[in-house]
């Protein structure tokens, strides 16, 4: 089932991290201290990364940051953030968080778009007490109270570094303070940089239910068709998604005379789910390994692409995949922390949980009772 494959690639992620960390001598890594997250969650101000490092494994978080206009405190945002407040798990938790980032480069054929942002937050669970495991989706959109500065901003701002800690830190932080897991691991892809894996591979499957285009961009047939890089992530980019109605015209000299209309919902929420769809899509073509070459290819294409935290090492990494062989991949679900839209005076749109984590939790049985 589709569904449970967000686990297999983080696994498949993290197998080709550990290669590519031997292979590679400059793949990227962050810093991520666990004492500093405990810190950001008591609020104690420290900066975790050094303003001067130079070092080539590390990325420099604080030239990523994307700056938006603050939220402004509601009355009712008060109480209705109350929820977000959520009892410690005492289970025996494994967890692990899979962050995806739609930073964009200056060379980027859509303009420069500063910063990167944490488009896709993807939670491991992992119930060693009564053998549950999940994918726990919080949306980037999920309205929180910023640790470090007390101020409002959705979750996926958190992805940036502050006086605090750095991006890592911070958003671990924020997801352990939402759901009250400790984060053991974080470990952070771009969708940029899956163009290149995309073309590797000569091209991926995307299936629509309806012909869709935006503008010279891409346009995608009903149906299944296999597409490049480019083609991939333009759609998975797109804001002004437009639908064809009745049947495709061309005339004789090749200029598109059909009709069409802009596709209705389409928003960050629907921006984000089919970057989800990418990533599982990617997964099925990395299921057709057939040698080392061309995992060593796949390698490549990630050593810009995919980010570890320093704390993953070889053997603990070789240690999370071999405790992970005996799981039924079949029967992990795949769930999304309840929200419920909110629009913002100034017309902003968010999300804003409905229930706590802890509560969530229970009703899907990840914990006891």
């Amino acid at each position: 089932m589709k569904e449970n494959r967000y686990i297999i690639l983080f696994v498949i992620l993290i197998m080709v991290g550990i290669s590519a960390y031997m292979l590679f001598p400059n793949f990227q890594t962050q810093e991520f201290d666990q004492s500093v997250v405990e810190n950001i969650m008591d609020g104690v101000t420290t900066t975790s990364v050094s303003e001067n490092s130079d070092s080539n494994n590390t990325i420099n978080q604080e030239e990523n940051n994307v700056i938006e206009s603050p939220i402004e405190s509601e009355p009712e945002i008060e109480n209705l953030l109350n929820l977000n407040q959520t009892l410690v798990i005492k289970d025996n938790i494994t967890s692990y968080l899979l962050i995806g980032s739609d930073k964009r480069s200056d060379k980027n054929e859509d303009g420069y778009i500063e910063g990167q942002r944490a488009d896709v937050i993807i939670l491991g669970f992992f119930n060693e007490t009564i053998n549950k495991n999940a994918l726990i989706s919080i949306p980037r959109d999920t309205l929180v109270t910023n640790l470090c500065t007390g101020e409002l901003e959705r979750i996926n701002a958190s992805f940036k570094q502050n006086n605090c800690g750095n991006a890592a830190e911070n958003i671990v932080a924020a997801v352990n303070n939402l759901t009250g897991i400790k984060i053991e691991h974080i470990a952070s892809f771009n969708f940029e940089g899956f163009e290149k894996i995309i073309d590797s591979f000569n091209g991926i499957e995307i299936c629509v239910e309806e012909t869709q285009r935006e503008g010279y961009s891409f346009e995608l047939q009903k149906g299944c068709q296999k597409v490049n890089g480019s083609t991939a992530l333009n759609w998975t980019r797109s804001r002004n998604t437009e639908v064809l109605i009745g049947q495709k015209i061309v005339d004789e000299d090749g200029n598109d005379k059909s009709q069409w209309k802009k596709m209705e919902y389409v928003s960050d929420l629907s921006r984000v789910e089919r970057q989800q769809y990418l990533v599982i899509q990617l997964l099925n073509e990395l299921e057709n390994f057939s040698s080392f070459g061309e995992l060593l290819q796949f390698i490549q294409a990630l050593e810009e692409t995919f980010v570890v935290d320093e704390g993953l090492s070889v053997n603990k990494a070789t240690n999370i995949l071999w405790s992970l062989r005996t799981l039924d991949f079949n029967n992990i679900p795949k769930l999304t922390v309840p929200t419920t839209p909110y629009q913002l005076i100034d017309g902003r749109q968010v999300l804003i949980l409905n229930g706590n984590f802890y509560d969530f939790a229970k009703e899907n049985l990840l914990i006891e009772e």
